[in-house]
């Protein structure tokens, strides 16, 4: 008999609470640190009630320093727990960047890889909420930069449900990226799916449990005219753009890179062979951005298919600016339908 899924349906912050709780059932050496995750629930309310379920010794408060966070849980995976830390926004990630950096992302490596280390590391990022300074960066190509850790980032309450188990399930350390802006974007996920449908069983392929899922990019709407590719926050906008482009007949293949280390470039690549043009969206300064490497690779791969170069839309090379004009800032649907034009017209 086929089991009917039961839908039910959240918010991306409700889903991430229903994939943390589905890991601690699963899995009594997961626990989650960070500050105010306890009783308050966290500033977004994505810890909400766990605390009051598991105890305060595997849902832990801690003290305001991102470092000790951090560094605490790299002596917790050392004694074979898979703790889970919450950085409260992303602006405030960088106290712990030395241990995330040198230590975190390096033991695996320097022990001949013996010595796991199955930390998820959540960061709220990105713009979008009217949030003062230091609150609405999108920092993740300085982690993607670094060898040694899985940098993810979902964009709706499906996707975040099931990569926050793969994250935590994964043998490696793991930036998980949460977009602050969709939050609230709420859709039907099916909260009782089993391991194997969320990816958490080892496959025949002797694939680590959660690894495979987490590095898949994801085609969300057929095209023919130029690939967008796009992730987290900013999904939702190239998937408009494809709608609007649509209507004014235009052919829109959008992509949802979901892994931004490591990088899906087959999916993309696939994708532009077809097209032959590329659009690449992200909040992120597209100076030294996750967009440039994604460029230059499909570049390689795809050359003699491309008709124009790539073309990327995200932040300025600036700090992030004041509320009352961040909306200057970010990539917007305007924006990335100029880009489309642009390279239509080469």
């Amino acid at each position: 008999m086929t089991t009917q899924p039961t839908l039910e349906r959240v918010a991306m912050a409700k889903a991430i609470n229903l994939g943390l709780r589905r890991a601690m059932e699963r899995d009594s050496k997961v626990m989650l640190m960070g500050e105010d995750i306890g009783p308050l629930g966290g500033v977004f309310r994505v810890t909400d009630a766990l605390q009051k379920d598991f105890g305060d010794a595997r849902v832990v408060d801690t003290p305001l320093a991102e470092s000790g966070i951090v560094g605490a849980a790299i002596g917790l995976a050392f004694a074979g727990y898979r703790p889970v830390c919450e950085i409260q926004f992303d602006g405030f990630i960088f106290p712990a960047f030395d241990q995330i950096t040198t230590q975190l992302a390096k033991v695996h490596y320097r022990s001949g890889g013996r010595v796991e280390m199955p930390i998820v590391i959540r960061v709220p990022y990105g713009g979008g909420i009217g949030a003062v300074e230091h609150h609405s960066e999108s920092p993740e190509a300085l982690f993607a930069h670094t060898a040694g850790l899985r940098v993810v980032t979902p964009s709706t309450p499906s996707e975040a449900f099931t990569m926050i188990q793969q994250a935590i399930a994964s043998p490696d350390p793991v930036l998980f990226f949460e977009p602050k802006a969709r939050y609230w974007d709420k859709e039907e996920i099916d909260t009782h799916a089993d391991d194997a449908a969320l990816g958490l069983i080892e496959g025949p392929d002797g694939v680590a449990p959660g690894v495979a899922g987490l590095e898949r990019a994801r085609v969300l709407t057929s095209g023919t005219d130029v690939t967008v590719a796009a992730y987290g926050p900013t999904v939702r906008t190239a998937l408009t753009a494809a709608r609007v482009a649509g209507e004014e007949g235009r052919s829109l293949e959008v992509i949802d890179l979901r892994s931004i280390s490591p990088l899906d470039i087959d999916t993309v690549a696939t994708s532009v062979t077809k097209t032959g043009r590329l659009v690449v969206v992200h909040e992120a300064p597209t100076f030294f951005g996750a967009g440039a490497e994604l460029a230059a690779a499909v570049t390689e791969r795809c050359f003699y298919s491309m008709q124009a170069p790539v073309l990327r839309v995200g932040g300025f090379h600036t700090p992030y600016p004041v509320a009352n004009i961040e909306e200057e800032y970010l990539p917007s649907l305007d924006r990335v339908l100029d880009a489309v034009d642009a390279t239509l017209g080469y």
